[in-house]
């Protein structure tokens, strides 16, 4: 038993890293409500929360190589403990995007790599794999437990006691830190600053252009900012952050030719099992966080459920994704990783494809059930396997990298899903409004142009209540009123099974990924060789 003290310190903490994400996507409506703003602006919250440890993961892996990983973790667990306690008072939507966005998202990107390493470092061959399969269902248990935990707190007390609550919990991580074998720190080298700012701005731009899509305009502009020529700034700044991430890569070459320590090797890359695992991780977050953004949007807005009711319907996704995540080491014993995650890609496929089938404006709590179980086994098998392969894929001196690697894929991932899903739901709500209205002959042409200017000032995805309240507003006649708030539900409706369809959709595409994961069962041996001498 003692020798899995260290499994409890470290899955702790993993857990607390991905609860957070959970209990806001389920508090979306009390937030809002709060602190007077709008749907967008906590997916802006949310969003910005994986970005800061997308854009810094890899950066909290090289200080943790630098300055002990065991003293990384401990260090990161207090500034996340910080960020939670300031989130837990925050009086205002800034204060809650510094504490909880930047703060906690520092504090995660110091613990997440020197976790993934210490893992490795504590565990070896059979037992390092019962260690990524729980460290994976911990994942899986904090991502669906935080519904019903945040539900509950949220709908009868406070959002607030689930960030005082952390505090708590960090603090005891701290008294038993030393459970956890240190792994000794690498050569003290200089940060790649350049690298650093380099990554960190283009990541932001291209995640920034992405959520701001659904109010500026891919291409038509909507209300943005500023236009550039007569287009949304959207493209061009998608297109500024990939440019910068192609001067990333220029600069971390450089840095090699120099014989300068990079932010990245970029070898790492030519990996292929480390490649298509990072890929995979990206699309399962990207996946995951965005259906954990658009279902709680149908069962709060659309059904008119309280934040507890919204962690019920969510509570299969737990309860299957913790069992297959912990059925991994099992599951490898008798296929590769490889098979394991095409079987959960296509259970996955398969759920998101029912589940467009519930939304309806009466919710069918039997057939909804199933389809949340059905992305909890699904989700709970990628988890089982990706840690192990891409820890797997690398020698002992690069398992900080490939964990800053890692997690910043999955962060990426999170963030793209908050972010793209969301705006194609926006667009699509737009669309298909747009339709609904201009097809309904009870609307007349004045109706139509007023709520053709009220979207040019941009649109939210708000009830049928306020919608009703709008259309009083505007002076429409009962009748007329009924119309378009009955054409806005059906809007509602279409958009939301035009963002689950779209999650459908990566998730085939993911399939094409796979192709270089390992096709053998032993999957827990560490590679013993640099990754640049690897296979191709």
């Amino acid at each position: 038993m003692k020798r899995w003290r260290a499994l409890i310190v470290l899955g702790t903490a993993q857990f607390l890293m991905v609860l957070d994400t959970s209990v806001m996507n389920v508090s979306i409506s009390k937030l809002v409500e709060d602190f007077h703003t709008e749907v967008t602006a906590i997916q802006g919250v949310i969003t910005l929360y994986t970005l800061v440890m997308a854009a810094f993961m890899i950066t909290g892996g090289k200080l943790g190589d630098a300055f002990g990983r065991r003293r990384a973790f401990t260090l990161g667990l207090i500034v996340y403990g910080t960020g939670s306690a300031i989130t837990a008072l925050a009086p205002s939507l800034w204060v809650l995007a510094l504490g909880w966005s930047v703060i906690e998202g520092l504090g995660a990107t110091l613990v997440l790599p020197a976790l993934a390493a210490l893992v490795a470092g504590a565990y070896r061959d059979r037992e390092r794999s019962v260690a990524y399969g729980v460290i994976g269902g911990l994942a899986g248990a904090g991502i669906a437990v935080g519904p019903l935990l945040g539900g509950w707190v949220t709908t009868y007390l406070t959002w607030r006691l689930v960030f005082a609550g952390e505090v708590v919990v960090v603090l005891a991580m701290l008294c038993v830190v030393r459970w956890i074998p240190d792994v000794p720190p690498g050569p003290r080298r200089k940060l790649d600053a350049g690298g650093v700012a380099l990554s960190a701005a283009g990541l932001a731009l291209v995640v920034l252009g992405v959520l701001q899509s659904s109010s500026w305009g891919w291409l038509k502009p909507r209300n943005p900012p500023f236009t550039l020529l007569g287009f949304a700034p959207t493209l061009f700044v998608v297109a500024a952050g990939a440019v910068l991430l192609w001067l990333f890569c220029a600069w971390e070459r450089r840095q090699q030719h120099r014989g300068r320590e990079p932010l990245v090797h970029l070898s790492l890359f030519r990996v292929p099992p480390l490649r298509a695992g990072l890929t995979m991780l990206l699309c399962q977050n990207l996946v995951l966080l965005g259906l954990f953004f658009v279902i709680p949007l149908y069962l709060q807005v659309v059904q008119g459920l309280d934040a507890f009711q919204t962690g019920l319907r969510l509570l299969p996704v737990s309860v299957t994704m913790l069992l297959s995540a912990m059925a991994g080491p099992l599951l490898g014993r008798v296929a590769a990783p490889r098979t394991v995650v095409r079987c959960g890609l296509l259970v996955l496929l398969a759920a998101a494809l029912w589940l467009l089938g519930t939304i309806e404006p009466r919710i069918d709590n039997l057939a909804f059930g199933l389809a949340m179980g059905g992305i909890g086994l699904g989700m709970g098998l990628l988890a089982s396997q990706l840690g192990n392969v891409t820890q797997s894929s690398v020698g002992e001196d690069e398992r900080s990298e490939a964990g800053g690697l890692q997690y910043t894929a999955q962060n990426l991932g999170s963030s793209l899903g908050t972010a793209l899903i969301g705006s194609l739901l926006i667009g699509a709500l737009v669309h298909a409004f747009t339709t609904q209205i201009d097809d309904n002959p009870k609307i007349s042409d004045a109706a139509r142009h007023q709520a053709g200017t009220a979207m040019e000032a941009g649109v939210s995805f708000v009830g049928t209540d306020q919608v009703r309240a709008a259309t009083r507003r505007a002076g429409l006649p009962p009748s007329e009123a009924d119309a378009v708030v009955d054409s806005y539900a059906t809007a509602q409706l279409d958009a939301l099974r035009a963002a689950i369809l779209a999650t459908a959709g990566v998730t085939l595409g993911a399939l094409a990924f796979t192709r270089r994961l390992p096709a053998e069962r032993a999957a827990g041996r560490p590679a013993g060789r640099r990754a640049g001498e690897a296979g191709r």
